[in-house]
C-alpha cells in the first residue's frame, strides 16, 4: 500500500475557493472519481474528486478553507500504484480525464484535445455563463442531424436576470441533444455531442495550460465527479454539512452549524433581500438552499410568521412593538368551496419582480411628489418631426423628450442621481435611463445608456430596438443594468396620477399618466392647453421633499419650453 496526496486538480480561471462541504471523513474507502469536498468560487460550486481509490488516511482541509491547483486537501492508502496510473485514462471520457490531478501528472490535459483534433465525436458542454445555477432551456435552435459550425447558436436559455444562447465550440454534425425544453442546466452539463466535429480554438495547442485547454476539465470535472458520487458519500455530506438533529426551517436559537450550502448566485440572492442564509432551511439536494428557499423565507418573515435573529424570537406584544411590523399571518382561503377557480403560476419574470418590489417598498421611505407639465408645443413639434422623417422609419415618441429632459435635471440636481452605500452617497457621472418596457410575461426595465449624449431621434431607436427585444424575451443582464433613474409611462393606457415604486439602488423614478387636454387660465381668459401628469417617487432617506418639488417643477419648464435644454 503506497500513501498518495490528493491535490485540487485545474479548476479553471480561479485563484483560491472556499471550501463549502466535505463529502468524506478519516478511514472512509473512497473510488476513483468519488468527490472528496465541495468548493465555491464567486461564479460556480464544485465537487472535488479523488484521482485514486483507497483509504482516507488524513483530511488536509476543513470547512471554510482557501485551497487552489495544487493544494493537497487529502492522503489516501491507495489500493496500489498500478490502479492509481493505470486505470485513469482507459475507463474516462476526454473530457473527464484531467480531473484526475497526480504530483507528476503535467501531460494529462493534453487528452480533451485529441478526439477534437481528430475529428471525432465531440461532448458539447455548457460554459462559464457567469452567476446563473439552474438555467432553463426555453428554445431549440438545432435538431440532430443538422450541420453547425463553430460559435453557431444551440439553444437558448433563460435565467431570472436574462437569455442568453448557447453556443457551440466546435463544427460538424449534430449528432444527439442532451436537453429540452423546460431542462435545468448549469455550467459543465453535457448538453450535445457533435460527430465528424473539428474544435475551434481550443483544440489547437495540446497543453494543458492554455486557457481553452484549462476550461474544458474545469467544467467537467463537477459533472463527472457528481456522477460518481455514491450515496454513502452524499450522506456523510448531509451530516458533515448541517446539524446532527432535525431543527425547525427558522430558529434563532440554534443557528446551523458551518457555512451555509447555497450557490453564488442563491447567495447573491440573499444579500439583495436581506436574507440570513444561517437560517434558511435548504430543501434542494444534500440540504442546498434554493432561490425558492429564500423567497419563502422572505413571504414567511414579511407576512409575521417568522422573525429574524435581528428582531429576536420572542412574539410581539399585545398592544404591538412595532418590530417586524407585527403583521398578521397571511390568510389562507380555500376559494374553491365559493365557486369554480382556475389557478395559474405566476411568470419567472413575475417572480422575481415581486420579490424586489415588496423589498425595495418595505425598506425604501417612498414619498411620491405629483405635478404637470404643459406639453402643447412639445406636442405639436414631436408630429410634426414625425412628418418630416416619415421616410426613415423612426418614429418618434414624447418618451423619448422625456429622457432628454430628464437628464438635464438630474445635471442640476445631482443628488437624484445617485445611490445609498452604507452610510455614503455614490454620485454617478454617467446618465443611463431606465424605462419600464411591457410584455407578455411582466415588466422589464432595459436601460438606456449614456442619454446625455444622444439626440431624439437616436434615443427613439434605441429604445424602439430594446422595447423589442424585451418583447422577444431577447434582453440581456446588461441591457437591464447600470441605471442613473428609470421612467415608468402609462400615458399609452390612461390614468391621472400614481405611485411608481422605486427600483433600488436608484433613489427616484418618474411616472408619466395619459396627457389630457385642460382649460388653463392665461391671465385674461380659459385656454385649451395639453397636459402631462408626472408622478415623481423618491427616497426620502436622500431626497428631501423641496428637492423633489423643485426637480419636478423643472422637468415641467423643460418639457413647457424645450428650448430651456440648452442652457
Amino acid at each position: 500500500m503506497a500513501l498518495v496526496n490528493i491535490q485540487v486538480p485545474d479548476i479553471g480561471d480561479f485563484d483560491e475557493v472556499g471550501v463549502i462541504e466535505l463529502l468524506v471523513k478519516v478511514g472512509d474507502t473512497v473510488k476513483a472519481e468519488q468527490s472528496l469536498i465541495t468548493v465555491e468560487s464567486d461564479k460556480a460550486s464544485m465537487e472535488i474528486p479523488s484521482s485514486h481509490a483507497g483509504v482516507v488516511k488524513e483530511l488536509k482541509v476543513q470547512l471554510g478553507d482557501k485551497v487552489k491547483q495544487g493544494s493537497v486537501i487529502a492522503v489516501l492508502e491507495a489500493a496500489g500504484e498500478a490502479a492509481a496510473s493505470d486505470e485513469k485514462p482507459a475507463p474516462a471520457p476526454a473530457a473527464q480525464a484531467p480531473a484526475a490531478i497526480e504530483t507528476q501528472a503535467p501531460v494529462a490535459p493534453a487528452a480533451p484535445a485529441a478526439p477534437a483534433a481528430g475529428g471525432g465525436a465531440v461532448e458539447v458542454r455548457v460554459p462559464d455563463i457567469g452567476d446563473f445555477k439552474d438555467v432553463a432551456v426555453i428554445e431549440l435552435l438545432v435538431q440532430p442531424g443538422d450541420a453547425v459550425k463553430v460559435e453557431q447558436s444551440l439553444f437558448t436559455v433563460e435565467s431570472d436576470k436574462a437569455s442568453m444562447e448557447i453556443p457551440s465550440p466546435a463544427a460538424g454534425v449534430l449528432k444527439e441533444l442532451k436537453v429540452k425544453i423546460g431542462d435545468k442546466i448549469n455550467v459543465g452539463d453535457l448538453v450535445a455531442v457533435l460527430e465528424g466535429a473539428a474544435a475551434a480554438p481550443a483544440a489547437a495547442p495540446a497543453q494543458g495550460s492554455t486557457p481553452a485547454a484549462a476550461s474544458a476539465p474545469a467544467a467537467a470535472a463537477p459533472v463527472a465527479a457528481q456522477a460518481s458520487a455514491p450515496a454513502p458519500a452524499a450522506a456523510t455530506a448531509t451530516a458533515t454539512a448541517t446539524a446532527t438533529a432535525p431543527v425547525p426551517a427558522h430558529q434563532p436559537s440554534t443557528p446551523t452549524p458551518g457555512l451555509p450550502h447555497a450557490s453564488p448566485s442563491v447567495r447573491k440572492f440573499a444579500r439583495e433581500l436581506g436574507v440570513p442564509l444561517a437560517e434558511v432551511k435548504g430543501t434542494g439536494i444534500k440540504g442546498r438552499i434554493t432561490q425558492d428557499d429564500v423567497a419563502a423565507f422572505t413571504r414567511q418573515v414579511m407576512s409575521g410568521a417568522l422573525q429574524t435573529q435581528a428582531q429576536g424570537s420572542k412574539a410581539p406584544a399585545a398592544g404591538g412593538s412595532g418590530v417586524g411590523l407585527d403583521l398578521l399571518p397571511w390568510p389562507k382561503v380555500d376559494f374553491a368551496k365559493f365557486g369554480p377557480v382556475e389557478r395559474k403560476e405566476l411568470s419567472r419574470i413575475k417572480k422575481i419582480s415581486g420579490a424586489n418590489l415588496s423589498r425595495n417598498w418595505v425598506m425604501i421611505p417612498h414619498v411620491t411628489n405629483n405635478d404637470e407639465a404643459d406639453i402643447t408645443e412639445l406636442e405639436a413639434f414631436r408630429v410634426s418631426t414625425n412628418k418630416e422623417n416619415e421616410k426613415s422609419g423612426v418614429k418618434v415618441t414624447m418618451l423619448a423628450f422625456v429622457i432628454k429632459a430628464v437628464v438635464a435635471a438630474l445635471k442640476k440636481f445631482p443628488e437624484f442621481n445617485a445611490s445609498l452605500d452604507g452610510d455614503a452617497l455614490v454620485y454617478k457621472q454617467y446618465f443611463h435611463i431606465g424605462f419600464a418596457a411591457d410584455t407578455p410575461n411582466g415588466l422589464v426595465v432595459p436601460v438606456l445608456k449614456d442619454a446625455d449624449k444622444k439626440g431624439i431621434l437616436q434615443i427613439s431607436a434605441e429604445m424602439a430596438e430594446l422595447a423589442k427585444k424585451a418583447r422577444d424575451g431577447k434582453l440581456g443582464a446588461a441591457d437591464m443594468q447600470g441605471g442613473s433613474m428609470s421612467i415608468s409611462s402609462l400615458g399609452g393606457i390612461g390614468g391621472t396620477h400614481f405611485t411608481p415604486i422605486i427600483n433600488a439602488p436608484e433613489v427616484a423614478i418618474l411616472g408619466l399618466s395619459k396627457s389630457q387636454m385642460k382649460p388653463v387660465w392665461d391671465g385674461q381668459q380659459f385656454v385649451p392647453r395639453l397636459t402631462l401628469p408626472l408622478s415623481l417617487s423618491y427616497d426620502h432617506r436622500v431626497i428631501d421633499g423641496a428637492s423633489a418639488a423643485r426637480f419636478n417643477a423643472y422637468l415641467g419648464q423643460v418639457l413647457a419650453d424645450y428650448r430651456r435644454i440648452l442652457l
